[in-house]
């Protein structure tokens, strides 16, 4: 299953608490004391876990490429792709970094060529 997206999880959450409201949860330190702070709720409880010989997942076996792709297509929806002008603009920062590092390697490679050579080699 894709990841959700940010506003997915917002809306679960926000009917989530919607729900609580109208089907009141347990709430600690209800008591009456402590009147500054806001009640804790307590967590609902957890579900059902599978018994033991139950295999997780069994019925996505069969069809483990379909949802690979199916998933990956969600995702791809997500993806904020750049625009014309960033996209001209990033290839540029990457060819003018080419060129410096090009230039500065060119010339270190000049230098200790012929330090290699004058010192190291004594010609």
């Amino acid at each position: 299953m894709a990841r959700q997206t940010r506003a997915e999880r917002r809306a679960r959450r926000e009917a989530r608490e919607r729900s609580m409201r109208g089907g009141e949860l347990a709430v600690a330190g209800a008591g009456g004391r402590g009147a500054d702070k806001p009640p804790v709720r307590l967590s609902p409880e957890p579900g059902r876990r599978p018994e033991a010989g139950a295999a997780v997942g069994s019925e996505r076996r069969g069809n483990w490429a379909v949802n690979f792709v199916r998933e990956s297509a969600a995702e791809l929806r997500k993806v904020e792709w750049p625009t014309q002008n960033h996209l001209i603009q990033g290839t540029v920062v990457v060819i003018v970094a080419m060129v410096v590092m090009g230039t500065y390697l060119y010339f270190a490679d000049q230098i200790f060529n012929k330090l290699v050579s004058k010192v190291l080699l004594g010609q």
